[in-house]
């Protein structure tokens, strides 16, 4: 029985998030009601916020719902990666990119962002941010795969370039939910012309 709760439980929690994803791309963050998500994803209210407490908390869980797909996508890429380290790169950081707008519209990211910004001793903001930070990590362990299979060269900081590539990566980021018009092709390439030289000073 005991696993048929957990189930059930994990069932209407994704109804929820998937409800919410879907209300907030649509119409907006701010113009939607705990109601209104109740409604779509098939509970009540009260069975709503047995789950959670806000709909930033709610957000927060979406944002954790995106970002745990792509490092799960990104572990892959780390464990078997393309054979040049430009391709590797692009294929890593095209991975975030691509998946980054599944759940989530640009508008949505914005308000995460904020919240991190007007709230930055707060659980959302320790939680975004840990968040970052297994990304980073991510790509810094990319590096380290490059360099034990002879691809990049062994005297470079793995962490330190790992940390550079993803502080870029994560600025682009921001600049691209920022600006409406901006496709993900665009963000894409400019951030593959950004990583050329860093690349470049990479391979062996």
């Amino acid at each position: 029985m005991t696993g048929l709760r957990e189930r059930q439980k994990a069932n209407r929690t994704r109804r929820i998030l998937e409800a919410a994803a879907q209300l907030f791309r649509e119409a907006g963050y701010g113009a939607i009601r705990i109601d209104d998500i109740a409604r779509v994803a098939e509970v009540s209210v009260g069975t709503f916020y047995n789950y959670f407490e806000t709909k930033g908390d709610l957000l927060l869980a979406i944002v954790v719902m995106e970002v745990q797909e792509v490092l799960d996508s990104g572990t892959a890429i780390v464990a078997d990666p393309p054979p040049t380290v430009a391709e590797a790169l692009s294929r890593l950081i095209g991975s975030y990119y691509d998946h980054s707008l599944y759940y989530l519209s640009k508008e949505m990211w914005r308000t995460a962002m904020a919240i991190t910004i007007e709230a930055p001793a707060t659980p959302f903001s320790d939680r975004f941010t840990e968040l970052d930070r297994r990304l980073a990590e991510q790509v810094c362990a990319l590096i380290t795969e490059l360099q034990a299979r002879s691809i990049a060269r062994p005297d470079i900081d793995p962490r330190a370039m790992g940390e550079v590539i993803f502080n870029n990566l994560n600025m682009m980021f921001i600049e691209f939910v920022k600006n409406d018009p901006m496709t993900l092709a665009a963000l894409n390439a400019h951030v593959a012309r950004q990583n050329a030289p860093l690349a470049a000073m990479l391979t062996r």
